[in-house]
């Protein structure tokens, strides 16, 4: 499935950071929408782009597409204070890998990623945004990846979640989703 920005705004929207993310969905004054793939204006260096999308590819399912723009706008859409923490412990985690592997984690296969994170321990960690390494790994980087995967509509979609946080449905999508269920 492919995620895109308009699923990385909608996250953003559940995350309240509506002022941001609401801003794609409002009326330009003359009755047209604004663009649902206006992304946020706030600009992320490269490195820690590929390190962030490196890690979403690693702890989101293998059919997931589309997850560097995804992965973009919906960091680029965080208030300034929180992305600034996201894009501090993906550089220390650059520099990890880099000392470990003689790599940026973007250049290591999905499998070396993923023992990157277990020997760090971040899939065990408790999240503390002022923790260890690993407690910071896992709460700045693998569990604000997931929330955003988890709170998009597409995500959702691809792990089963028929209606995510925040994401319009109610009654009629359970309806919905329990109908094709039973029909296959």
């Amino acid at each position: 499935m492919d995620l895109s920005r308009r699923d990385a705004l909608a996250a953003l929207a559940a995350t309240g950071a509506a002022g941001v993310a609401g801003a794609a969905f409002l009326d330009d004054g003359d009755g047209a929408d604004v663009s649902a793939d206006a992304a946020p204006d706030a600009s992320i260096p490269d490195d820690g782009r590929a390190t962030l999308v490196a890690v979403a590819e690693t702890v989101y399912p293998a059919a997931a597409e589309g997850v560097d723009e995804f992965v973009e706008t919906y960091v680029a859409g965080l208030p300034d204070d929180r992305r600034d923490e996201v894009l501090a412990v993906a550089a220390d985690l650059d520099a990890t890998a880099r000392d470990w592997f003689d790599a940026p984690v973007a250049d290591l296969d999905r499998s070396t990623r993923d023992d990157l994170l277990r020997d760090l321990g971040a899939d065990v960690a408790d999240p503390d945004a002022d923790g260890y390494l690993s407690e910071r790994i896992r709460f700045h980087l693998v569990n604000e990846l997931l929330y955003a995967f988890y709170a998009s509509p597409t995500g959702g979609r691809l792990v089963g979640i028929e209606n995510p946080i925040a994401y319009p449905g109610g009654t009629e999508s359970y309806r919905r989703a329990s109908m094709e269920t039973e029909d296959g």
